[in-house]
This record gives C-alpha cells, structure tokens and sequence, in this order.
C-alpha cells in the first residue's frame, strides 16, 4: 500500500464525486484518505447534484471506510453517521505524516480567515469553499483540494494528494492543478 494521501470534500451526494474518490484511490494507489466532510446532503446553498444518489454514494463510501479519516462537514447530520460505516461526526482531526502535523476540518468552524493556534509548518486542511488552494501564509500551508461534486469559482472538479513533496491538486481528469511544498 502506498504513503500517499488521497484529500477530498464536498461530494454532497453526487454519484459521479463518489466515483471519483473510488478512481482517485485506485489511480494514485493512495493509502488513506482524508475526507473533509459533506458527503451526502447537498445543502440549502447548493443545488441539488445532476446526479444525486445519496444511497449509492453511501455504499461507495462504506466499501471504502478502512481506508477513511473524516471530519463533520456544515451539512452532516446524526441521520448520516447512522448510514456511514466510518466516524464523521469531529468537527476536527490532526494526523502526523513523516514528521509534519497535519489538521484538518470542513471549513465552516475554522477556515483560513479563522485558524486555530497552529505550530508553525501546519499543514492546514479544509473543504467547504469548493475552491482549490495550495499555498503557504505566515508558516501554515493552507489547503483545500476543491470539491469532487460541485466545484466553485471557475474550477474544475477536483482533489487533493499529500505525499513527501507537499500537497497537489488534482483535476479529475487527474492532471495537477496546483502545489505547494511543505514547510520547513
């Protein structure tokens, strides 16, 4: 199994996100993955998905929950943690990763604009804008890999991969849209 970690949010009960986890995963030969959360419930803001299939994306999602680490997303409820094999209920998560802290959350309690205390050389993760970013800002690397569902802002569809460069997005047509090295 290989140290690479598969970055996603935003499915919001959209089949063809799901999907795209799935083939992200096998496509990468990701070990792990780090789901920011709103996985089923598209939410009063967005539009109902083209291809809206809760149910389906739910049996996606439980194939894959060996594989899951995934915080609360604005859109999760009680009623999804009674469907998802795989905790998704903490609003946040730190991991470390060949020596670099990594925390990550939605997006909708902390965000960019609104960080915990942080060591400096965080990795921070978050979802919720559905807008990819990759950058580094007063010794924190901000992150967010954009949605697999209803992406925002004039980008594709896309995802995210940490692995020992830094963190990369990915189009989903799995081309890189943008990097950033860790921070030393």
């Amino acid at each position: 199994m290989k140290d690479t970690l598969l970055v996603i949010s935003d499915i919001h009960g959209a089949l063809s996100g799901a999907g795209l986890v799935r083939e992200a995963l096998q496509y990468h030969e990701c070990g792990e993955i780090l789901c920011l959360g709103d996985v089923l419930y598209h939410g009063p803001r967005n539009d109902v998905p083209d291809d809206y299939a809760p149910k389906q994306v739910i049996g996606i999602m439980n194939a894959l929950k060996d594989h899951i680490i995934a915080v609360r997303g604005n859109c999760e409820a009680e009623v999804d943690q009674m469907v998802l094999d795989f905790p998704i209920m903490s609003d946040s998560n730190t991991l470390f990763y060949h020596g670099h802290r990594i925390f990550m959350t939605h997006g909708h309690v902390y965000s960019p604009d609104h960080l915990p205390l942080l060591a400096e050389g965080t990795m921070f993760l978050s979802g919720h804008t559905h807008v990819p970013t990759a950058y580094e800002k007063d010794g924190l690397l901000l992150c967010n890999p954009g949605s697999v569902s209803l992406p925002k802002g004039g980008h594709p569809r896309t995802y995210g991969l940490i692995d020992e460069s830094g963190f990369t997005v990915y189009t989903a047509d799995h081309q890189v849209c943008m990097h950033t090295d860790w921070v030393d």
